[in-house]
């Protein structure tokens, strides 16, 4: 058996008995899924223990060849081959390893100085308890303002006015923005036995690829992939079905996940790349459930500094811990709500997590899911309305409004999530909860917060702070009023105000607006430092602080031309920390409580005034 068989193999059965990683489907008068999992676990098999057992995958550096890779598996005694088409330009490998893989054979292979990383061969799968059911309800009254589109089942979809959706339809629909689902595939086209589902006709697609089976036909074998992505882009205002998200959005299929659910981190990983290389701007993952894996990560990481807005979903274990690949730090991790606004009791959450959506509680019957057109997994040529519940619900909410957000001028991934969580519904008052994140999804607000971030409000309360600290100065210390219109003593801390308010938020987010079209301009990148360094969705406190103008001040003590800048910084600092304060004050990781942040940020607003009145202060005889 060739190792791409094997893997193939192990994919297939590995979800064939973990059915505490799958989902279930039941169909009217259709033999459940789960009746066969029971069958397959009573002869005894475990095949999830074997797939990850012998399996290995290793991330080579680019530009590693077949021919090199062949030279070293004879001196490790393994046979790798590049995983996929995408394997070439990733590096990743894959083997499997007779007698199962050592830590002895892991650490040597790790040590040579063409691989990035090693690791066994995960697999990850269809968060558990997505229950499906063919949807037949009557449908509630409908009202509210802005675009009421005439698809007849629409007044089901409570989901979509929950995140104010007609509003936000009045402003972006997605035009022109490109979509990767990464899941079990999309039921986008006619192909063999395949066939195009009606609510996904006249949809834009983009080339994708079927990484389970090596073709270019990414069709969906299970179900779960055509309803996420009908969240995503349903044909919309078409007198026909259910409506999606950002309908005018192009969708890019692209199969990682088997007829069973499952699929390999190898798989995955390869599969983020393709997207990222291929115009994806948005990637969503609605899978979960395999751990840790390094090679995903970096593919994770590959994608965000493309460009790209990675989505995931957190978890439906119901507990506190966000999965993997929602966990990783460059990604958007979504947990989900019900049809009240609180958490489903099997959305996971956790230190991790980016934002809530709308992912159906069936606890309120099968109105209390989410509702969209998809395939029959028993009979992939059938089309059917299915309500599903579950955090792979959620996620695609997210990033069908990432789209609409693209579409209106958003630069990149961090100005997408900051418009993403600055338009968040706070729950309970509190700018950032282990359960729901920033907040709530809300669509509209999203698109009024882009473009309209802190640079401006907190370049007001800069200089306002400066001129009361040159008020606080004495007549022989502040520069007088020629000096305000022609000398460098005001002119050179004014520019430096405006120069330190961005990079305080660069230190924060990256820039965003009109400062990341002048970076993108000079082709000067500011990186996500809060993310790059403490991996965390809370706020560190030390990028909020005083920390970083106090250590250049005590640099310019013996130096006295660097004063007037360094005051200017600290300037800059303190308008942005008092902006933030007044505006809402964000979570700050070590606080023990939530309601110690805005005193925080006062206190060090404080400080940052202190030291730029010492920079700025003329020393007098």
């Amino acid at each position: 058996m060739s190792v791409k068989h094997w893997r193939l193999a192990s994919a297939v059965l590995s979800l064939t008995v973990a059915t505490s990683a799958l989902a279930s489907i039941p169909l009217e008068g259709v033999e459940t899924l789960e009746e066969t999992w029971r069958d397959v676990a009573a002869a005894g098999v475990d095949p999830t223990r074997d797939a990850q057992a012998g399996g290995l995958v290793v991330d080579f550096k680019d530009g590693t060849t077949q021919a090199e890779i062949d030279a070293w598996e004879r001196e490790w005694g393994v046979d790798l081959t590049f995983n996929s088409l995408e394997g070439a330009r990733s590096g990743v490998a894959i083997a499997q390893v007779e007698g199962g893989l050592s830590e002895t054979l892991l650490t040597r292979i790790r040590q040579h100085p063409a691989v990035e990383s090693a690791e066994p061969l995960r697999v990850y799968a269809v968060p558990p308890g997505e229950r499906a059911v063919v949807f037949d309800a009557a449908a509630p009254d409908v009202s509210g303002e802005g675009f009421t589109p005439n698809d007849p089942e629409y007044p089901r979809q409570w989901n979509l006015r929950m995140i104010h959706m007609p509003q936000a339809w009045k402003q972006s629909r997605g035009k022109g923005v490109v979509v990767a689902v990464l899941d079990t595939g999309v039921a986008y086209e006619d192909h063999g036995d395949f066939k195009q589902v009606q609510d996904l006709k006249g949809i834009r697609f983009k080339q994708g690829y079927d990484f389970v089976n090596d073709t270019v036909h990414a069709n969906d074998d299970h179900g779960h992939g055509t309803h996420v992505a009908g969240t995503i882009a349903q044909a919309t205002n078409n007198g026909q079905g259910v409506a999606g998200v950002a309908f005018e959005a192009t969708i890019m299929p692209v199969k990682v996940l088997n007829h069973f659910g499952s699929g390999t981190s190898a798989d995955i990983a390869d599969a983020i790349r393709f997207a990222a290389d291929n115009g994806a701007q948005v990637i969503n993952m609605s899978l979960g459930g395999g751990g840790y894996s390094r090679v995903m990560e970096d593919a994770v990481m590959y994608a965000r500094n493309k460009g790209v807005t990675v989505v995931a979903a957190a978890g439906n274990a119901g507990r506190n811990r966000v999965e993997y690949p929602a966990a990783y730090k460059g990604a958007v991790a979504v947990s989900a709500v019900g049809p009240d606004g609180s958490r489903a009791p099997y959305s996971s959450y956790g230190k991790e997590l980016d934002i809530a959506g709308p992912g159906g509680d069936k606890r309120q019957g099968d109105a209390g899911g989410i509702l969209q057109n998809t395939i029959d997994p028993r009979d992939v040529s059938r089309s059917i309305y299915a309500s599903y519940q579950g955090t792979s619900m959620a996620t695609p909410h997210v990033a069908a409004v990432a789209a609409l957000l693209y579409a209106e001028g958003a630069s990149g991934p961090d100005e997408v999530e900051k418009a993403l969580f600055a338009g968040a519904r706070r729950v309970g008052g509190q700018a950032w909860t282990e359960e729901y994140g920033h907040g709530l999804l809300d669509a509209q607000a999203s698109l009024q917060a882009l473009g309209k971030g802190t640079r401006w409000p907190s370049l007001w309360w800069a200089l306002g702070l400066l001129a009361l600290v040159l008020l606080t100065l004495r007549g022989r210390e502040r520069p007088g009023y020629l000096n305000l219109l022609f000398k460098p003593g005001f002119l050179v801390p004014l520019v430096l105000a405006t120069v330190g308010v961005f990079f305080a938020r660069s230190l924060f987010g990256g820039a965003s607006g009109m400062a990341g079209e002048v970076v993108d301009a000079a082709w000067l990148p500011i990186p996500d430092w809060q993310r790059i360094i403490f991996g965390t969705r809370t706020v560190n406190p030390l990028f909020y602080s005083a920390l970083i103008p106090l250590v250049l001040s005590i640099v310019a003590i013996k130096v006295e031309g660097l004063r007037p800048a360094l005051g200017g910084l600290a300037i800059g600092f303190a308008g942005f920390l008092a902006y933030t304060a007044w505006a809402n004050a964000p979570a700050l990781a070590w606080l023990p409580f939530t309601f110690l942040a805005r005193p925080w940020l006062v206190m060090n607003v404080l400080f940052c005034l202190v030291i730029a009145r010492a920079m700025l202060r003329r020393e007098t005889p």
